[in-house]
């Protein structure tokens, strides 16, 4: 039995995460954390860790960068591992998250959906490919108007993995309006739409010469994140210090 402390319990996410762990044997949410107290749970909720003296096995964080070094804290004092669902980290906040790795588990990925992870392969065995025959590359992201930071953490890391086997060559474009010039052969453009309840669709374009590929996920609900995160939550325990993502979970 895998126990969980997940912060920001009454959120959105939180409470899809809630739900799905009160019908699975195999993990149990023993206490929660988040600023809001406008839910009730069948756990202990408190709005700091400072306040949280519950024994578990792994940290699951759905919530936001604010207040990431007293979880840092906390998981580093009682030996415990963090799922980092969070996105929109600072780099200074991002260093942090390194250094904490060294001493716990940290398991981060920018997007705990098994489609977005899989398609996350496939888009680079496409760029290693199709750049050498004058493709270009866009990724399109789409989410709900209450989403705050663009672009999206997923379209970024998406960015990163097509930018890792292509040799870091490649600047990424966030905006075409400021600029009035043809467009670099070595950029990924990436742009934002925000609207609506959309839950999150990313496109990546492969546009070549009188030919285009694209490939898209697209999530209609957010449980496929919280089964992501609960994968995730079972899965680190018991690892080694260091950084792991959902692809050592599907190989």
């Amino acid at each position: 039995m895998t126990n969980i402390i997940l912060r920001g319990c009454n959120g959105k996410m939180g409470q899809v995460i809630t739900n799905l762990v009160e019908s699975d044997d195999d993990a149990i949410i023993v206490a929660g954390i988040d600023i809001s107290q406008s839910k009730v749970n069948k756990y202990p909720v408190y709005t700091s860790f400072s306040q949280c003296h519950v024994m578990a096995d792994v940290i699951v964080d759905f919530s936001s960068p604010k207040n990431l070094t007293e979880m840092l804290d906390y998981a580093k004092e009682n030996e415990i591992g963090i799922v980092l669902c969070t996105t929109g980290f600072t780099k200074e906040e991002q260093g942090l998250i390194e250094e904490t790795a060294k001493e716990i588990p940290v398991f981060q990925s920018a997007n705990m959906s098994m489609g977005i992870n899989l398609i996350t392969k496939l888009i680079q065995e496409a760029a290693k490919l199709l750049v050498d025959s004058g493709f270009d590359i866009e990724i399109v992201e789409k989410h709900h108007n209450k989403k705050v930071d663009a672009p999206s953490g997923t379209a970024i890391a998406l960015a990163d993995a097509m930018n890792k086997v292509l040799g870091d060559a490649y600047e990424y474009k966030y905006d075409r309006s400021s600029v009035r010039e043809m467009r670099g052969k070595k950029e990924i453009g990436i742009s934002s739409v925000r609207g609506g309840t959309i839950v999150g669709e990313h496109e990546i374009i492969f546009a070549g010469t009188d030919e285009v590929i694209e490939i898209k996920h697209t999530a209609y609900s957010k449980a496929i994140f919280a089964k992501g995160a609960i994968q995730a939550a079972k899965f680190l325990p018991g690892k080694e210090p260091g950084k792991y993502q959902m692809s050592d979970i599907i190989g």
